[in-house]
This record gives C-alpha cells, structure tokens and sequence, in this order.
C-alpha cells in the first residue's frame, strides 16, 4: 500500500492520534480531543477509513482474564522455500486459534508466531497436537513470555 503520511495534514495526525488511544470515543468527544468540528472529525474518519489509514475498530480482550495466563512466541523453520510450502504452513497456521500472529520473516527462521495458552499443560497440547503437525516443519524453538515490557498501543503518527 502507498504511504498516504505526506497527504497528511496535523488536523489528520492528531485525529488518528486520537482514534488509536480510544476510538470508542463518540464522534464530538474524538472531534474535541483533535480540535476539529464534529462534521469535520467525521467526514475526516471516513476520508482516513477510504484512503486505508484506519483498516478496522477492535475492542482488545484482556487475554488473562478470558484465561490464557501464558504467551510464547514460536519460531518456526521449515524443510524447504518453496511457495507451495509456505502456502500449505501459512493456510495450517491459519485455522489455529491460539496462534495469535505470524510473521514471515528475512534470516535464520522462517516465521515468528504469538501463541497463547491457559498453563503448561495447554501449551505442550497446543505443541503437540497443532503445532508440532504443521506442513513442511523442520524446526519450532519455543520462547515463554515472561513479561510484557511495552504493549502495542499503536503506530507512531509523526509530526512533518
């Protein structure tokens, strides 16, 4: 996708600012926190939305309090490039849900995956049973999570 950041004027900035801190936030509430009008604030939502600055509205569940106590990222490595394969991993990785995220990545290994889990015990199913089967592995190391030092809140929306 083509960076829209340079068509960006403060007014904009401020805005998606705003909307990535709390976009439940009513229209004049989220108008108020940017310094527009609430007729401005919403015609410049949907502008955003339309140009794919803002691609969708998530509510973020407390993944603890829903039960998973647990949280690993998987490095993955498979036996070959080729496209099929990544295709058949990719599709595999897909349809579990305790995978989180997975990344492709340039270097040693091949794919980064978030995986949660409720304790020990869902984790060495989740490996076993899901992860441990996918098509065309050569290599998981598992990394526990200890602590999270800084949680995604948002990408930075600089100033020109």
């Amino acid at each position: 996708m083509t960076s829209h950041v340079d068509s960006l004027d403060p007014a904009d900035r401020r805005l998606l600012r705003e909307l990535q801190a709390n976009a439940r936030r009513s229209t004049a509430e989220l108008a108020e926190a940017a310094g527009l009008s609430t007729s401005a604030c919403h015609r410049r939502m949907k502008q955003l939305e339309s140009a794919g600055l803002v691609d969708c509205y998530v509510a973020r569940v407390n993944r603890e309090a829903v039960g998973y106590s647990m949280m690993f990222f998987i490095e993955a490595t498979l036996d070959s490039q080729g496209m099929g394969h990544q295709s058949a991993f990719e599709a595999a990785v897909a349809r579990i849900d305790e995978v989180l995220e997975c990344h492709l990545l340039a270097g040693e290994t091949d794919y980064l995956m978030k995986v949660v889990a409720a304790d020990l015990a869902d984790f060495e199913r989740i490996h076993r049973d899901k992860l441990a089967r996918l098509p065309h592995l050569a290599r998981l190391r598992s990394n526990l999570m200890i602590r999270e030092v800084r949680r995604f809140e948002g990408v930075p929306i600089r100033s020109r």
